[in-house]
């Protein structure tokens, strides 16, 4: 090959590789930052095909996007001092390229910085919260508050903040023993406590029916007496009247019953046949 046709075939591939320097492509899911020698020279958020300086200028791609941003779950403390491991997340996207740039230039970069004001965020509002506020009607006022002081930072960085989420909530073991604990004193306390409103309510029970047991017999016994008096009383009426009627047979019904209680079964009487006491055996038909 002669030297003209290899000088030829140097500038030839000299130009092309110089075409080629010049020209870049944006696609749809990007946006783009011209650098010159390091010193940024143009922002192209607009897709297509684009020219630049070649051996001179290079170029920045960053995702256009929505972003997620899931940094190390943490180990934290709530104000009523108990401990949870919390796991959050934020969606972000690149809104100004230069400023990223210039704040942090790489995405590995901005993670790390990023995701430590996350989590910073998350400690500052759980640490004013309890494990009722995290978990209960209040969680939403609690996301809230750390969204607003995330998005705060976030123009810092050239980003916007779409939303902040609180994944995983969980307690650690030493708290979650500590809170079985607390819940089973609570729950024994409680059942101590009813256990000694029913013991209670049980003696007052037994004393108010105790009374009325009481009362209802004293009021027994006395209906009892008023009515074997009143008996009694009959009972002497009548016997009065039979005697008024026949003496005769009212002395004999009278030894009659006398002889009943006094011969019982298995009783051994010694008294003369004279005896008063047989009188009417001798006037029995023979």
């Amino acid at each position: 090959m002669s030297p003209r046709l290899t000088v030829l075939v140097v500038v030839l591939l000299g130009v092309f590789l110089a075409a080629l320097g010049t020209v870049f492509t944006v696609h749809q899911t990007q946006q783009a930052l011209v650098l010159q020698f390091g010193e940024p020279r143009r922002v192209i958020t607009e897709p297509g095909l684009h020219f630049k300086i070649p051996f001179v200028q290079n170029v920045s791609y960053y995702d256009s996007r929505v972003l997620e941003l899931d940094p190390q779950g943490q180990d934290m403390s709530l104000v009523d001092q108990r401990r949870i491991n919390v796991d959050s997340f934020a969606r972000y996207k690149i809104v100004d390229p230069l400023k990223f740039y210039q704040t942090v230039a790489t995405d590995t970069a901005f993670r790390d910085r990023f995701g430590n004001i996350l989590n910073g965020s998350v400690r500052d509002a759980l640490g004013q919260a309890d494990l009722t506020d995290v978990l209960g009607a209040s969680r939403q006022t609690v996301m809230d508050q750390i969204t607003e002081a995330v998005r705060r930072r976030a123009p810092e960085f050239g980003v916007e903040v779409i939303e902040v989420r609180i994944g995983r909530t969980e307690l650690t073991t030493d708290t979650t023993q500590a809170t079985y604990n607390r819940m089973r004193s609570d729950r024994m306390a409680e059942a101590a406590d009813f256990r000694g409103r029913g013991q209670e309510q049980k003696s007052r029970i037994e004393a108010e029916a105790n009374r009325e047991r009481t009362v209802l017999i004293a009021e027994a016994e006395k209906q009892a007496q008023t009515l074997i008096g009143e008996g009694e009383a009959l009972s002497r009426k009548i016997l009065n009247d039979a005697q008024g009627k026949d003496a005769q047979f009212y002395a004999f019904f009278r030894s009659m019953e006398a002889y009943r209680a006094a011969l019982g079964e298995g009783t051994t009487m010694v008294l003369s046949p004279d005896s008063e006491f047989f009188r009417y055996f001798d006037q029995l038909p023979r």
